[in-house]
């Protein structure tokens, strides 16, 4: 490494490293001493808003402020000429298989599958290895994918649908299964229209069950073994216990990973860029809006994009949010 690169950012190593917390520990001293000097009654209000405050401004200048201005360029020119709902437009023509729609379509793909499917896995698991003596080994295993990126279990599944023609040796796994188990032709797992989808999914879909799997697994250890043992002294089988009282305890929480996993739908981006980058018709709006600002120089429509994905998002935000207060008033 060049010293004198590495002397130039001596300066801003100083400023993050010392700076920020000195910045940080002057706030909060002198708000607190400017806190004191009110009088008793009003310091309870004050205080609130002086913690708060930083908060708010980085939401405020990072969240807020950018959320603003792509809305105001969506409905603008690359010149930054004002035109109304072109942008909007252009993206929604030629329904049903041009513009965005293949991208929504993919998205509605993902909207369903990728949530029930992670849903149902993560559930099963969580049942079938609660309280079994190897339950922390199996349970590790399971979760190891979320301690990869995106793209790395990407890159790893694009290994495993590698296609090679059917006179080479197979080097993907999952053709190297047909070809020599199956005794098929290799399939072109990513490239084939009525396939490749369902195989971004799948993916996807080994790539965040663990998380799933633990959430719902601590709602069910949360259930007491008493009602448990109550049910099968009444005779109950084990299949109607978990029909009549696991399930029914647990559907909060169901509920609210549901939700969680569908805003992930939603913005699925990362295993789509690096798997086929949105090419034989596995467009996602994300990947849709990449495309159009870094590609195509269109942040007009891009902004559009973003603001479709923007909308279809916040009910499915606003509806968690409303689930974790329900949860947490019945506690």
């Amino acid at each position: 490494m060049d010293l004198s690169l590495l002397l130039t950012d001596v300066p801003t190593l100083v400023v993050v490293i010392v700076g920020v917390p000195a910045v940080l520990g002057a706030y909060i001293l002198g708000g607190e001493f400017l806190v004191r000097r009110l009088p008793d009654r009003a310091r309870g209000s004050v205080r609130p808003w002086i913690w708060v405050a930083p908060a708010l401004f980085f939401v405020t200048a990072f969240l807020v402020a950018p959320a603003i201005g792509t809305v105001f360029t969506s409905f603008q020119s690359h010149g930054g000429d004002w035109i109304g709902l072109t942008n909007y437009q252009r993206q929604l023509v030629d329904f049903p298989n041009g513009g965005a729609w293949i991208a929504i379509r993919n998205n509605l793909y993902w909207l369903v599958l990728y949530t029930l499917f992670v849903l149902f896995f993560g559930l099963l698991l969580a049942v079938l290895f609660d309280r079994v003596p190897y339950e922390s080994v199996v349970k590790s295993l399971i979760f190891m994918p979320m301690a990869i990126s995106a793209v790395a279990l990407g890159v790893i599944w694009k290994f495993m649908f590698w296609y090679q023609p059917a006179d080479a040796p197979q080097t993907g796994t999952l053709n190297a299964i047909v070809v020599n188990v199956f005794h098929q032709a290799p399939k072109t797992w990513l490239t084939d229209p009525n396939v490749n989808n369902f195989a971004l999914i799948a993916a996807a879909i080994w790539g965040i069950t663990g998380f799933s799997m633990v959430i719902l697994s601590a709602a069910l250890k949360g259930i007491p073994a008493d009602l448990l043992e109550a049910a099968r002294v009444d005779g109950a089988g084990e299949i109607t216990i978990f029909r009549r009282v696991i399930f029914p305890l647990m559907m909060p929480t169901v509920v609210v990973v549901g939700t969680t996993l569908v805003i992930f739908a939603l913005k699925a981006f990362d295993i789509v860029y690096v798997m086929t980058a949105g090419n034989f018709g596995t467009d996602v709006l994300a990947n849709r809006m990449y495309k159009l600002l870094y590609q195509a120089d269109n942040p007009g429509g891009a902004s559009a994009v973003a603001i479709i994905l923007l909308l279809a998002v916040i009910p499915v935000l606003i509806f968690n949010l409303r689930q974790f207060r329900a949860v947490e008033a019945r506690r």
